[in-house]
């Protein structure tokens, strides 16, 4: 006679004792846990206890215990970054008191300023012009050579610190108008004048596009900014038509429906919003971007 004759808590297949509990015939085995195991697992309750003791842990109503070694995470933090700025200190006193043009000319200075500028670009710009300044439909690309309001540095500071069509006395201000809207031309004049726009660049045009009617109608209203040959105006923030940048799309009824409503997207002034140092950096970090003037 074997002991699971005797012991009904012995399993007969694994000779091994079971807690006593079964669900449809099914018995559960009592195996204990490693012993190495368990007192991991009491080691770590120990350590636990006394985390809660030495540093920041238990939610109170208004606030946490502090713990007693007196540290935070925030804390933290702040002392690196004033330990960063202490670090930093002369070279930024440097930049905020070079020119645009020493910082360009100082390899220190201009590494540090489009270090920096990157930085504030991913912060500021990028949600507009992309995280590489990649731009997007209606939101310029800062990584070609083409500038609607210039793209020297001075030029380029100007625009950071004034923006475009901003709440800034000294704001870049052009605005296209709304042609069709206003009833300044029909649709049959915006349509001439649309395929005329489109052959400036070189673009394919239908063989029913009267050109000559809307090279006239280009001369009549649009030249004034984009000039007589389409070459653009960065005084007027009027783009140069004859290349293959487009801010909005090259496709025809793009350009009706930017003739219908007009153009005049804006980009907020920064002066005021970051100091000058940093606006510095961005405007060297801008210019490197797209190969600036």
């Amino acid at each position: 006679m074997t002991e699971t004759d005797h012991n009904p808590n012995i399993d007969p297949h694994t000779g091994m004792r079971t807690t006593g509990h079964e669900w449809d015939g099914i018995r559960e085995l009592n195996t204990p846990l490693p012993r190495w195991w368990l007192n991991i697992l009491y080691a770590t309750i120990v350590w636990a206890f006394f985390y809660c003791i030495a540093y920041p842990a238990i939610p109170l109503i208004q606030s946490f215990t502090p713990g007693v070694l007196g540290w935070s995470s925030r804390q933290d933090v702040n002392d690196e970054l004033t330990n960063l700025r202490a670090q930093r200190a002369p070279i930024v006193a440097a930049l905020s008191t070079a020119s645009l043009e020493e910082i360009r000319q100082n390899p220190q200075l201009r590494s540090f300023a489009i270090a920096q500028g990157k930085a504030a670009f991913g912060d500021n710009c990028a949600p507009c012009h992309g995280a590489g300044g990649g731009g997007g439909k209606g939101y310029a690309n800062l990584n070609d050579d083409d500038w609607l309001w210039g793209g020297t540095l001075e030029q380029i500071a100007a625009t950071l610190n004034h923006g475009v069509r901003a709440d800034d006395d000294a704001t870049h201000a052009g605005v296209m108008p709304a042609f069709g809207r206003d009833g300044m031309l029909d649709a049959h004049e915006m349509s001439n004048v649309a395929d005329h726009v489109r052959s400036l660049a070189g673009l394919k045009t239908p063989p029913e596009a009267d050109l000559e009617a809307g090279g006239k109608i280009f001369a009549e209203n649009c030249s004034a900014c984009h000039g007589e040959t389409g070459k653009g105006n960065t005084e007027l923030g009027a783009p140069n038509l004859t290349d293959a940048i487009w801010l909005y799309g090259s496709d025809k009824a793009t350009i009706v429906e930017g003739l219908t409503n007009g153009r005049g997207g804006v980009m907020p002034a920064w002066a005021g919003r970051l100091d000058a140092t940093t606006i510095k950096a961005l405007t060297v970090y801008v210019h490197t971007l797209g190969d600036g003037q």
